[in-house]
């Protein structure tokens, strides 16, 4: 039987495993089950006027959080445990390639379409990845919310880390503790409902996917063989069955309790509930990425998880607006995440493993001149 490559250093957006694949077991199929929240939960909100369809599509976002989290801190402390240092400067040319091209498929068209209601400063805040303090922002551009804080992550967690990593464990986990007192202050100036949206408010979402990353740190990460088949490692920080099942209790049942109180936020959802759960979906995912399950990596969940940031992007237009629309806008939007991952994303990434295989071949070569 022939095994699969091992993780590349830049493995959150490189494959892992046989036939081209080469990511960490199971987290595409996370992010199918995210982006599945999403559309599902935008959808049946409007359809049936469900809060709580509403919550589970927050649960989708805040999920994509902590895997974003998560993967980036992984990528950054192997970068600086192979080199010694973090190139901020390589970090944004990447992201850049990841993010932008596909952000940008999606923003023109919607500015031309809509551009008689648009103003300036709507769009002014999606290109600068502001949209998550346009608190006026029309419904076709309200998800933006969600990549500008995934974009004011990248901006900011690489130099802490680079700067401060003795102290990042304290770091983000005065982050975590912060946050919530965050959405007290704002909702005792009147900002209630307002600032939900801005960084510091679901900063503690993504601390806990980088706290993760660090406390896993030097752990090996399973392979899948080319039948689907675990490939074992040692692991210290091993998260059993019995407690993955306990810590899906909270993922599900939080969002529940957040759609029954309409979104009204308690002093026991900011400091109870929410950490939580959010610790469950952390402990959920090095579950899944130790023991790979097949629903999670099998091609077609793959597939969606693959095309899933595309999928993000254009669900907006085609399940969710200002009314209901029928189910089979869902394969609309498929059909436009699909065309945006294999003709801007796929080439995009292609593009920068060229680059990179470039400047490797590039320093391969400097000593000998």
């Amino acid at each position: 039987m022939q095994f699969c490559v091992g993780i590349t250093a830049d493995f959150s957006d490189r494959l892992l495993g046989c036939a081209g694949m080469k990511r960490i077991p199971s987290l595409d199929g996370l992010r199918a089950i995210s982006i599945s929240l999403v559309v599902v939960g935008h959808w049946a909100e409007l359809r049936y006027h469900s809060d709580v369809a509403g919550a589970f599509a927050n649960l989708g976002v805040r999920i994509f959080f902590v895997i974003s989290g998560y993967l980036i801190t992984t990528l950054l402390l192997k970068e600086q445990e192979r080199t010694m240092t973090i190139s901020l400067r390589e970090f944004y040319i990447r992201r850049a390639y990841r993010i932008l091209p596909a952000a940008m498929a999606f923003m023109i068209p919607v500015f031309v379409i809509y551009w008689p209601e648009l103003r300036w400063y709507h769009m002014g805040a999606a290109l600068l990845y502001l949209a998550n303090f346009d608190w006026t922002h029309p419904w076709y551009l309200g998800h933006l919310w969600s990549l500008s804080v995934e974009e004011q992550f990248y901006f900011l967690w690489p130099g802490v880390l680079k700067r401060w990593c003795r102290h990042r464990g304290a770091i983000l986990a005065g982050v975590v503790l912060l946050a919530p007192l965050y959405r007290v202050a704002c909702h005792l100036v009147g900002l209630h409902g307002r600032a939900d949206e801005t960084f510091p408010a679901v900063a503690d979402v993504l601390a806990m996917g980088c706290l993760l990353a660090i406390v896993t740190q030097g752990e090996g990460i399973p392979r899948l063989s080319c039948r689907m088949r675990e490939v074992r490692v040692a692991q210290p920080w091993m998260i059993h069955r019995g407690w993955a099942a306990a810590m899906l209790l909270p993922v599900v049942l939080v969002p529940v309790y957040l759609g029954q109180r309409h979104f009204h936020l308690t002093p026991l959802l900011l400091f109870v509930y929410w950490p939580i759960m959010h610790l469950s979906i952390a402990g959920l995912i090095l579950h899944v990425v130790q023991r790979p399950y097949w629903i999670l990596n099998v091609r077609p969940v793959a597939w969606l998880g693959k095309i899933s940031y595309s999928l993000y992007l254009w669900q907006q237009l085609f399940v969710f607006g200002e009314r209901a629309k029928p189910w089979y806008y869902v394969g609309f939007a498929l059909l436009a995440a699909s065309a945006s991952y294999y003709l801007v994303e796929l080439p995009m990434l292609r593009l920068r493993e060229r680059r990179m295989e470039e400047r490797k071949v590039g320093r391969a070569f400097a000593p000998a001149a």
